[in-house]
């Protein structure tokens, strides 16, 4: 499915306005990549961007880059040693004259989840499930520490 450029519209917020710097005839392709405050080591790694097969020079926050009119593949993913990529998420966007295409990337919770790439706001992938994890985790420690010193 391929996601249009949204029309300008003045009075509603969350439609950038037609960029004036550019021609007529250039479009954009802005993508925000993002990764959870929990998943801080993420940080250490620079996310793969690839626009039609082509790497674009990525890192976290926002990304532009001018294309050509028409349809356009996108791709993201975090590079990892264990999983080779983690959070690997495509969609495809049309590209229209004067206008820039916003994407939002999300890296997921947990490694082994796709990433959520789309038109903005996105959801963590998995932070149910981190959540549910993270909470289970403090209470076995809590439960730990509690048994060590009732039986010390």
């Amino acid at each position: 499915m391929a996601i249009l450029a949204p029309p300008y519209r003045p009075s509603s917020p969350g439609f950038p306005p037609v960029d004036s710097s550019r021609r007529d005839d250039d479009s954009a392709i802005a993508v925000t990549l993002r990764h959870a405050p929990l998943a801080f080591l993420l940080r250490f790694s620079a996310p793969v961007l690839e626009i039609d097969g082509q790497g674009v020079p990525a890192y976290w926050g926002r990304v532009v880059q001018s294309v050509t009119l028409g349809e356009h593949h996108v791709h993201v993913h975090v590079p990892c040693v264990a999983p080779s990529r983690i959070g690997s998420a495509d969609t495809t966007v049309v590209a229209v004259p004067g206008r820039t295409v916003e994407l939002e990337y999300r890296a997921p919770m947990l490694s082994f989840l796709r990433g959520a790439l789309g038109v903005p706001p996105q959801r963590y992938p998995g932070a149910a499930a981190a959540t549910v994890l993270l909470l289970l985790t403090a209470t076995l420690a809590v439960c730990a520490c509690v048994g060590l010193f009732l039986t010390g």
